[in-house]
């Protein structure tokens, strides 16, 4: 069933565990359906998250109708997310979409700046009753050999600080070190940082890039105040691998059972990352 998402990570983060958000590469049928089912089975809400470039080839507004569609199919809670929300033109196209949760991210700007934008969002979602999540501690990038490109990613708990009482967004990702992609070696992650952060902020936090996080610091971030975590990049992955496999088993030509195939092994995967963020029966 389709819902906003401020409720249910309300009460992850008073209950000490996470919704995961996953991405679903510009509205991929197999990948959504695949979320939904895994969600359904194991009695957990799940947010189906829209990275803005995956729209590129489908239309954002595919995205939207697909994810309707399949949040039709199971009773347990499900929203339809922008990640990255790149500017407040995309953060309007996406509310006139129906869009039920929208990322503004404007970590790449100065506080004040950043702060700004975030508000001028939130002022206008609330309107419509959509859940804003801001950030602050621009999200490193990986390049192919899993080096990270650009400055490293860790947030001052003093800016973050200073970002919330000029902006009042209704979730916080902070940088601590996390990378989008593949990690070629063990991240530095600073749980520290959200330490400080949960002592002056009750905000549901994000975790972005849990690829490749080790399962003791996803799990110690939750236990910090996590009430979303992000996967992307390794869902994709594991999908592309299953339709490779699909490709090698299903020999009379029907590519819909290729993608039968793929959608029906990604639900273990997904039912994996579930079981990590604790929100296992809690639908």
């Amino acid at each position: 069933m389709l819902c906003t998402n401020l409720e249910q990570m309300q009460r992850a983060r008073a209950g000490g565990y996470a919704i995961p958000a996953i991405n679903t590469q510009g509205g991929c049928y197999d990948i959504i359906m695949a979320v939904c089912r895994a969600a359904q089975e194991m009695r957990s809400p799940v947010i189906l998250a829209h990275y803005a470039a995956t729209g590129a080839y489908s239309g954002h507004d595919f995205f939207v109708n697909v994810a309707r569609f399949c949040a039709a199919k199971v009773d347990v809670p499900v929203s339809i997310h922008l990640d990255h929300g790149d500017g407040f033109a995309l953060c309007m196209e996406a509310l006139r979409l129906g869009f039920t949760s929208l990322m503004i991210d404007g970590s790449a700007l100065p506080v004040a700046e950043n702060a700004a934008l975030t508000q001028r969002v939130c002022d206008v979602a609330r309107c419509f009753g959509v859940p804003v999540e801001a950030e602050i501690g621009e999200l490193q990038r990986l390049g192919p050999d899993g080096v990270p490109v650009g400055r490293r990613n860790v947030a001052d708990p003093e800016q973050v600080r200073a970002f919330l009482q000029l902006c009042h967004p209704d979730t916080l990702a902070v940088g601590i070190g996390n990378a989008h992609g593949f990690y070629a070696s063990r991240p530095d992650i600073r749980l520290d940082v959200l330490e400080a952060v949960r002592s002056f902020c009750d905000l549901p936090l994000v975790l972005h890039g849990c690829t490749g996080m080790s399962e003791q610091v996803v799990r110690d971030a939750v236990r910090l105040g996590v009430a979303k975590i992000n996967f992307g990049t390794e869902v994709r992955y594991k999908y592309l691998e299953h339709l490779k496999e699909g490709l090698q088993t299903q020999h009379d030509g029907h590519s819909w059972k290729v993608s039968q195939y793929a959608s029906g092994a990604l639900v273990e995967d997904i039912k994996r990352i579930i079981a990590l963020s604790g929100s296992e029966g809690r639908a």
